[in-house]
């Protein structure tokens, strides 16, 4: 294969592999026929290039006479490797100064700098692993929760591609079926079985439509779930914001309209990733900047995967917490929970009032607050996301506009054969379908697409 790879591929390429800045150790990687000789060109120690793979060595880097630290390098010879190549691993001192110097006596030895991603790139273009499992390196990286470690390391592992080529291959036996039927068009015969076509297009959809249903689950394992935080002035949406976070983050204030603009952040709850949004109070006003900012909260109502609808239970009736809620969120489009605060300023009688409504806690005192986070894993809980197990769940959004394309092809698949369409336009179908299903997985891409998937990676993977 290697003689197929880009002229590119025969450079040897460097990069620091931990992310910049002083601490206690820094890992400078290099890849390619000559990662060895130039590591043993500037090391002080074993001749590395007598050594075997998966050993370390202990020695010194030197510039000439000069000793620039002492390091630990790490070996593995191809193809036995992340890339499939040579590749030298040197664990240095964390210091941005010695990985400088020793970035730059590498590439005077003739190194080039890798790009970014150009180590993940090598090892898809040398038949490591495919294109999807590629892109799951980069959200394992990404990963900062237990469900999106697990969906990430799933799909590095090949849970998805396996699906994917198992569908691809059921389609390729029938496609070369109706390529066959187009050599002989001239004798009028038919190798394909249409009716088995047709129930093999139907299963396929319903797989496809399955796995597209589930990019609305990945997209909120990989991005969290976004929970605005909507409610009149001073119901107490910064306070409970800030006791959310365990921080001061946003301003607390008696002063009606203090919040105008969102103020986001993030919190793992169970592994479950929610990005809570303050928004500005809900209330007619003359003030234009305050005007906007609750235009503004309306409309990121309507874009939240989670509502939590935030009233005063000193102010409040559940009569009037019911009709706002209609208001903001008609036909319960979103998923909402309305939560009664201020439940140390009024008595248990009162607060009996609101027992089947709503969830009422002090955000000021953190009573209630537990409860809180238990109806919000369960609000979300409700949509599959704790019962992901082995499921493929899909992430990326190239990989769902790809089985969004493959389906529709596959549709024109069924609707050709109802009409009874010529063979050429099924086979030209069944073409499209298997070349989206291909693009996935790299089996079938441009330079324009990896140069696209690989740039979004840190240098140094």
């Amino acid at each position: 294969m290697s003689s197929l790879l880009p002229p590119s591929l025969s450079d040897t390429i460097v990069a620091l592999s931990t992310p910049p800045g002083s601490g206690a150790i820094a890992l400078v990687r290099l890849s390619g026929p000559q990662a060895i000789a130039l590591t043993e060109s500037i090391f002080a120690g074993k001749s590395l290039q007598e050594q075997a793979t998966h050993t370390l060595h202990f020695g010194t880097l030197r510039d000439g006479e000069r000793i620039l630290d002492e390091v630990v390098v790490s070996l593995f010879r191809a193809p036995r490797s992340y890339t499939r190549e040579d590749v030298v691993e040197i664990s240095c001192h964390g210091s941005d100064y010695i990985v400088q110097q020793v970035l730059s006596l590498l590439v005077h030895r003739g190194a080039r700098l890798a790009e970014a991603g150009e180590f993940t790139k090598r090892a898809f273009l040398h038949g490591a692993f495919d294109l999807a499992q590629a892109e799951a390196v980069a959200d394992l990286i990404a990963s900062d929760s237990a469900l999106s470690h697990q969906v990430a390391m799933q799909q590095m592992r090949g849970g998805f591609s396996r699906e994917l080529k198992e569908l691809r291959a059921r389609l390729v036996q029938f496609a070369s079926l109706l390529e066959l039927e187009l050599d002989f068009g001239e004798e009028d015969v038919e190798f394909a079985d249409r009716s088995g076509l047709t129930n093999l297009l139907q299963e396929l959809e319903g797989i496809i439509r399955q796995l597209l249903r589930s990019f609305e689950l990945g997209n909120v394992i990989k991005n969290g779930v976004t929970t605005v935080i909507a409610g009149k002035p001073n119901a107490g949406k910064s306070t409970l914001l800030n006791a959310l976070l365990n921080e001061e983050r946003a301003i607390v204030s008696a002063i009606p309209g203090t919040t105008r603009d969102f103020i986001e952040d993030e919190v793992s709850l169970e592994g479950i990733r929610f990005r809570f949004v303050d928004t500005a109070g809900l209330r007619d006003t003359t003030d234009v900047v305050e005007s906007m900012g609750v235009e503004r909260t309306r409309q990121r109502v309507r874009q939240a995967a989670l509502l939590l609808y935030l009233f005063d239970l000193t102010t409040a009736s559940p009569a009037q917490v019911a009709a706002e809620l209609a208001e903001l969120n008609p036909g319960n489009l979103i998923p909402a929970l309305a939560v009664g605060n201020k439940l140390d300023q009024i008595s248990s009688d009162e607060a009996a009032a609101y027992a089947d409504d709503a969830l009422l806690l002090s955000a000021a005192t953190g009573q209630g607050m537990d409860e809180l986070k238990q109806a919000l894993l369960q609000k979300v809980r409700g949509t599959g996301l704790d019962r992901t197990g082995s499921a493929t769940i899909v992430t990326n959004v190239r990989h769902a506009r790809s089985l969004e394309a493959a389906l529709a092809a596959l549709l024109a698949v069924q609707a050709g054969l109802q009409s009874n369409a010529g063979t050429e336009l099924l086979a030209a179908d069944l073409r499209r379908a298997l070349a989206y299903l291909g693009e996935i997985t790299g089996e079938i891409s441009t330079d324009d697409l990896l140069t696209s998937i690989f740039t979004q990676f840190c240098i140094g993977k």
